[in-house]
């Protein structure tokens, strides 16, 4: 290629022979044409290279990478060094991206200039029989869109799924690729850049088909626990709560149970102060019943009740009690 294409997408692979060709061959088939497909070999043992050789030697847009550190942050990055795209797409080997997607969501950001990260709903496809918990993630991602439910929902869970991500070229270059450790990647790199301003959207119907085989690392690497989510996300309310919360460092939780009385000491050693406890049994002595809680404007609110549609309810009761959303409180489910 002479010129430099308008998307790079950047494609990390480790064993995934068996899925790699109908990823690959959904980036091939999209409508939008102008993009780069960098194929990053992550030590793959399987047929995977041969698989990506072989795409790679058939078409030109295609470049096939090398990256020897064990991880997808650091294969990730490997193709993000080397993108020459304006705009900078992810993709995972075990996926199949529609044949519209670019062609909709490079439209959605040029039409929204506000707008710099864009992804879209999905189509979940299990492959799996432990599916409820995967099935109410997408169900929940899936509800919400604008950059402003975004922004108010992003300590719930990852608010964007990670392989339908499409965006701007110097975002990556202002505040940096994925980080390696012991937590998702791909949710703290969301949430760092939530946290320096950028907007994120969602176009509102499924460009991907996710599927949930039982060797995604959601479901195998410790990373991606429930304990390093939370973690993680406490990392990172605690500095939107010193910059949002007119009462930081203390906040009242809303929630007493077992695992939500652990999860506070999490906040806590982000420099939180737990001022209470809100639960909705009147009976219990160190709570505040959730009917007797004050006007707004006079305490922070952190839901952290996780049980199925208890959060919604939540959010209403207290819109109802006149409280704002990003204001007043967040769910932290």
């Amino acid at each position: 290629m002479k010129n430099n294409p308008e998307i790079s997408v950047v494609l990390p692979f480790f064993n995934a022979e068996n899925t790699l060709q109908a990823a690959i061959d959904s980036i091939l088939s999209q409508g939008f044409t102008n993009f780069e497909l960098l194929l990053v070999d992550n030590n793959s043992t399987d047929g995977s290279y041969e698989i990506a050789e072989k795409s790679a030697n058939s078409d030109s847009r295609i470049i096939l990478l090398k990256e020897t550190k064990q991880g997808v942050a650091h294969a990730m990055n490997c193709g993000l060094q080397n993108a020459r795209g304006e705009f900078l797409a992810r993709m995972d080997a075990d996926d199949i991206s529609f044949p519209t997607r670019f062609e909709k969501q490079i439209h959605f950001l040029n039409a929204h200039p506000e707008i710099d990260f864009v992804g879209s709903e999905v189509k979940y496809v299990p492959h799996n029989k432990n599916t409820a918990g995967f099935k109410r993630f997408v169900a929940r991602v899936n509800s919400f869109h604008t950059a402003k439910e975004i922004e108010n929902k992003r300590f719930i869970e990852i608010p964007v799924v990670n392989p339908t991500l499409l965006f701007r070229r110097e975002l990556f270059e202002k505040y940096g690729a994925c980080l390696d450790g012991d937590f998702p990647e791909d949710y703290e790199m969301q949430l760092r850049y939530l946290d320096a301003g950028v907007k994120m959207a969602k176009i509102p119907e499924p460009l991907l088909e996710w599927h949930d085989y039982s060797t995604r690392l959601t479901r195998t690497d410790k990373r991606y626990s429930t304990t390093a989510f939370f973690k993680t996300k406490a990392a990172y309310f605690s500095k939107w709560s010193e910059k949002n919360n007119p009462f930081h460092p203390f906040i009242w939780v809303w929630g007493a149970g077992r695992k939500t009385r652990q999860r506070t000491v999490f906040l806590e050693e982000e420099g939180l102060r737990i001022a209470g406890l809100i639960d909705i049994k009147k009976s219990k002595t160190d709570t505040l019943y959730y009917k007797n809680i004050p006007s707004p404007g006079r305490l922070f609110i952190v839901s952290m009740v996780n049980n199925t549609g208890a959060g919604e309810k939540i959010r209403e009761f207290l819109v109802d009690k006149n409280y704002a959303e990003g204001k007043d409180f967040v769910l932290m489910g």
